[in-house]
Parts: structure tokens; sequence; C-alpha cells
């Protein structure tokens, strides 16, 4: 089976523009495929369109048609434009697609500023320049640099795709773990096998520490929980940093010596995805919680719920148990959180393997604007199962942050969170 990287994974790239001014046209010349539908007709793009491919040497990418930002004809266009905008919020480069025959360019001028403003790196193209450029085009810009393109003739393509290499970001997520051991230490990984993980395949953030440990030139080794002590024995040395699957942090911890740092996977996902220093911070509100309390299980994907499910079932039963009462516990899936979501007195949030960096701290920053303490499976039932904070050895930062109060972690927030401001 062909190994497939998922859409979190990817770098995030946006077409943006007024309706028409063929995004959709360039989407397909820069696959050399015909993945969007094209048409003279504005607004028929409608929900954003994704297209994964690899594009050297950036790698996995991901390719985005969105709506046209300057839609308002009805209802039907604010809900394209709100698409849009989500899609805004989770861009790592962003495209912006100028008709060259435009005679009013205010619009472009306001969506560059916001793409300015959110610190996303911006490529100005040119498009339909089969056509003559009009003079408004030209006064535009006049300053800037852009590239010029053609979608029908495929004039300016090559060199659009330069420019996407050169300007797309490098790192735009940190490691999984590889930044976490040296070369030729040994990494073991606790995989139960249960439900999540279909017959002959691994967990995606299993297969991500897998690859990551490989690409640290460090040494993975891949065992059970019930084969672990023989597992440990089996090793002249101890190893530099077991992993686990949360759901059995008790087990493994009581088999692994203490000199040996432990964290979980979903730990891990959620230090690359977004920031842990706001989750660890967050666990702390799980000791105030009454019965009666609203709590919101966020899920990032949707999936067809599983005999005892981690999300649905096991947390809002180890939840009850430890506050002595049933607490209200809303499961969300998808991209937005409930409006009303002040409501809630915590959020747990899901590993988000499946969003990218941007789009994890949008989510963690919209719950801090609302007042509402979030963290996450892993750091949750770490917490839950006694085994915190040794499952923050691995990173005594949070740890100390945990331990120093509120206002250490917000500054060290703000700063790590610089840049990711709210769409």
């Amino acid at each position: 089976m062909k190994a497939r990287t998922l859409r979190g994974d990817r770098l995030h790239i946006g077409f943006f523009g007024r309706r028409n001014a063929g995004k959709s046209s360039l989407v397909n010349a820069v696959t050399g495929q015909a993945v969007a539908i094209v048409s003279d007709v504005p607004g028929t793009t409608t929900d954003p369109v994704y297209k994964a491919m690899e594009m050297l040497p950036l790698g996995p990418v991901v390719l985005i048609d969105t709506a046209g930002l300057d839609d308002i004809s009805d209802i039907l266009g604010e809900e394209r434009k709100r698409h849009a905008g989500r899609v805004l919020s989770r861009t790592d480069l962003a495209l912006l697609v100028v008709d060259a025959r435009g005679d009013d360019f205010a619009f472009e001028e306001e969506l560059l500023s916001r793409l300015e403003k959110e610190k996303i790196p911006v490529i100005i193209v040119v498009n339909k320049i089969d056509l003559e450029m009009g003079e408004a085009a030209r006064r535009w810009l006049t300053g800037r640099v852009f590239v010029r393109a053609s979608a029908v003739t495929g004039r300016g393509i090559d060199e659009l795709k330069r420019r996407i290499k050169e300007l797309a970001p490098r790192e735009w997520e940190p490691p999984f773990v590889r930044d976490l051991v040296h070369p030729e230490e040994v990494v073991v990984l606790v995989t139960p096998i249960d439900l999540g993980a279909p017959r002959g395949r691994l967990i995606m953030p299993q297969v991500k520490a897998l690859r990551d440990i490989l690409d640290g030139d460090a040494i993975p080794v891949m065992c059970k929980e019930r084969e672990l002590r023989s597992t440990l024995a089996a090793l002249r040395e101890p190893p530099a940093l077991v992993v686990t699957d949360s759901q059995v942090f008790p087990q493994v911890a009581a088999d692994l010596p203490p000199t040996v740092h432990l964290t979980s996977f979903s730990i891990l996902s959620i230090r690359q995805k977004g920031e842990l220093g706001q989750m660890v911070k967050g666990v702390a509100a799980v000791s105030g919680l009454r019965p009666g309390d609203r709590v919101l299980i966020a899920e990032a994907c949707t999936h067809h719920p599983l005999e005892d499910d981690i999300g649905r079932i096991k947390i809002p039963r180890w939840l009850n148990h430890h506050v002595g009462g049933e607490l209200k516990i809303d499961t969300v899936p998808g991209f937005d959180y409930p409006d009303d979501l002040e409501k809630y007195s915590l959020v747990v949030h899901c590993g988000g393997c499946t969003l990218n960096r941007r789009e994890m701290l949008r989510r963690q920053r919209i719950a801090a604007e609302h007042g509402v303490p979030v963290t996450n499976y892993g750091v949750l039932i770490a917490f839950l199962k006694s085994v915190f904070p040794r499952a923050l050895e691995p990173f005594p930062e949070f740890a100390r942050l945990f331990s120093a109060g509120g206002e250490e972690v917000d500054r060290d927030m703000a700063r790590r969170m610089a840049g990711f401001t709210e769409i």
C-alpha cells in the first residue's frame, strides 16, 4: 500500500482573488490536471477545491482553489466568502490572482493588507496576460513584485512554480520527535492495536513518529504494551525515550524505569501542530470542574464513532469519574467551535493530526479569546491517569511553565503564537 501524507502535514497554498479572475484555471495549469471546474460564469467555484500533489523540492503540498471573496450577491455568496475565509486561516502561502484587465483594485488592496496582517507570504499573480493589460492594473502594480502568467497559453507557469518554491516556508511546523533524541539513540514506540488502527495499518501519529525518528538517524523499536518489559530487557541500554498511546499511560509508566523519559503520541502531535504550553495550562482547569459544568470535546475530523471511542466514550467516562458526577459534555467534530463557546468550562481537543499548525493555533487562540481553558487528549489523559507531569519530562520548559503559574505561560504563548492573528 502506498504511504499517504495527511492534508494537515502538507504545505497549504491558497489561490485567492475576485470571481472569474482565473484562480481555477491557474490551479489546473500548476497541477497539469483538470482539478477545478472552469467557466466564464463568475462564481462557478463554490466550496474550496483541494488538490494534493508533490512539488519538488518542497515535497507534499495541497493547492486550494477558493470562491471569489468579492461575492456579495446573496446568502450563498456570503457562505462562499466564509468558506474562503476558513481557507485563509490555514494558508501557509497565498497566491493573489489579479485580472490584468481590471479597472478597480481596491478589493485586491484590501485582501493584500489582510494577508500581510496574517503574516502569510503572498505572490501576486497577474493572470490573462495573453490579453492586453489595462492602465488601472499597470498603476496598481507599479512598485510591486508580481508574476505574469496565462493559464490558457501556459506562459509564465514555470516562473510561477519557481516563485512558489522560493517563497514557500521551508519549515512550516516543528519536528514530531526527532529533536528529542540524538542519532543512534533508541526510541521505543508502544502501540496498542485497537479498533482505531484498521487491519494492516498503523494510525497516522505512529507512522509519523517512525518516519521522524528515522529522519533524525535514531533507531525506532515498536512493540505492544504487553511486550514492553521483554522489549526493554532485549535492549543493551535503556532507550532515550518511550512514546506510548495515551490510553495505556499507567501500564507503560509502571513498567518503565523512572530514569527513562516518557510521553505520548498525542502530546507530540499537539506540540507539533499547536501550542503545548496552552494545553498544559488548560489541564489545571480539570481540578475545578464540578458536576453539571459543560465540557466541549473538539474533534478536528469527522469519523464513524468506534466502540468505546476515546473522545465520545472514554474521556467523558474518565472526566465524570474524576469530578464524582455527571458533566454536560458535547462532542463537536469539524472546523468550527459552537458560537456560544463561552458557556463551556473546558475544551478538550484531539491531537489535531488532520490539521496544519496555522489552523490548530487558530483554534487555540479562539478558545483563549473566549476565556475558555483548552487542553488536549494526551495531556488530559496523563493528568487523569496520574502520570502527569512525568509525561512532560521530555519538555522541561512546559513542565516549568505549568508549575510557574499563568502569567509566565501567557507570556510564553504570546511569543510563540506571534503572527497568527484572528481571521
